[in-house]
């Protein structure tokens, strides 16, 4: 890797061309990624792409003007100490709108701040006003972002994505999410309990526990992912979804499977139980919060299925 204090004119203005070609390929990306869900935000990315071809443009004639045709391959990851290659944001499917735009501002930062440092190295007057010029012009980006936003991300246009947003959210997270933290929660209930007034013994009884949540939590992440392959219904990709609905599907079951870590059997079970109260009540709101349904009612069908659930479990134990 070559220091950026040691890099040539020439080699400054390569990089530059080459940042700007990327910066342009990086936003088409963005463009394209939220193209169907987003088409406001996709047509600004768009004009800013156009406006990094110009740029491109306009170094590329000073290039060929001061040092001819060739052009040497440099990149950022080619420079030590100044910009570092980017994450492949704009690869990734879906796109977060938040995320995407985050990145994009410290993009133009990132670019401004190369600008700046390379005029102050520069000894051509042109090149050094033409860096001062693209500086200036990168720093006005978020004016620039913020004009188009105001002429093609209408309030309206944007009320739309802000939902579409939400529901992707609620699709690709909380529902996963939701339903494996209801089947952990409830599901595990029967096995542990049964376990417990069977045994007696917490150490078994925790075992019980974590072989039925690590258990759940598997079966339910390969049967979400298998669902759907997310393309019609825009719940993601298949992995997301599996990792998310089976993650929380382990946490529900080792919520009330930790306490009986603790030695004593009764003190053990009603920490326990406070737990599956607790975990109830967390679901009860979340379907309240995300899924529009009123906390009664969600609250009342919950309760109602894990005590049963519950029960099962103590009569089994004793059997």
């Amino acid at each position: 890797m070559k220091k950026f204090s040691d890099l040539t004119e020439q080699e400054v203005l390569a990089l530059a061309i080459t940042n700007e070609e990327e910066d342009s390929r990086i936003y088409r990306g963005f463009a394209e990624g939220l193209r169907d869900a987003f088409p406001s935000s996709a047509k600004v990315f768009d004009e800013m792409a156009e406006e990094e071809v110009t740029h491109r443009t306009w170094l590329y004639d000073l290039y060929r003007k001061k040092f001819g045709d060739y052009l040497p391959l440099i990149r950022r990851q080619d420079v030590k100490g100044f910009m570092q290659a980017k994450k492949a944001l704009w690869l990734m499917r879906p796109l977060g709108l938040d995320e995407v735009r985050k990145f994009a501002e410290e993009m133009e930062f990132e670019a401004e701040r190369f600008y700046r440092k390379a005029a102050e190295t520069a000894r051509d007057a042109s090149v050094r006003e033409l860096l001062i010029k693209l500086a200036e012009a990168e720093a006005g980006h978020e004016s620039l972002a913020h004009k188009l936003s105001e002429t093609i991300l209408t309030p309206g246009a944007r009320e739309k994505e802000d939902e579409t947003a939400r529901r992707m959210f609620l699709l690709q997270y909380v529902q996963p999410g939701l339903v494996g933290l209801m089947d952990g929660s409830v599901s595990t209930l029967a096995p542990l309990f049964a376990a417990a007034f069977a045994t007696h013994s917490t150490w078994e009884t925790f075992l019980v526990g974590m072989a039925a949540s690590v258990g759940a939590g598997i079966s339910m992440g390969f049967a979400e992912a298998l669902s759907d392959d997310g393309s019609l219904t825009g719940r993601g990709t298949p992995w997301l979804r599996g990792t998310v609905s089976g993650v929380m599907t382990t946490i529900g079951g080792l919520g009330h499977t930790l306490p009986y870590l603790i030695p004593d059997f009764w003190i053990a079970t009603i920490v326990a139980i406070i737990v599956v109260v607790i975990e109830l009540a967390v679901i009860s709101w979340i379907r309240y919060r995300y899924m529009d349904t009123p906390f009664l009612q969600a609250a009342f069908q919950i309760v109602v299925g894990g005590a049963l659930v519950f029960i099962a479990g103590i009569l089994i134990g004793h059997a």
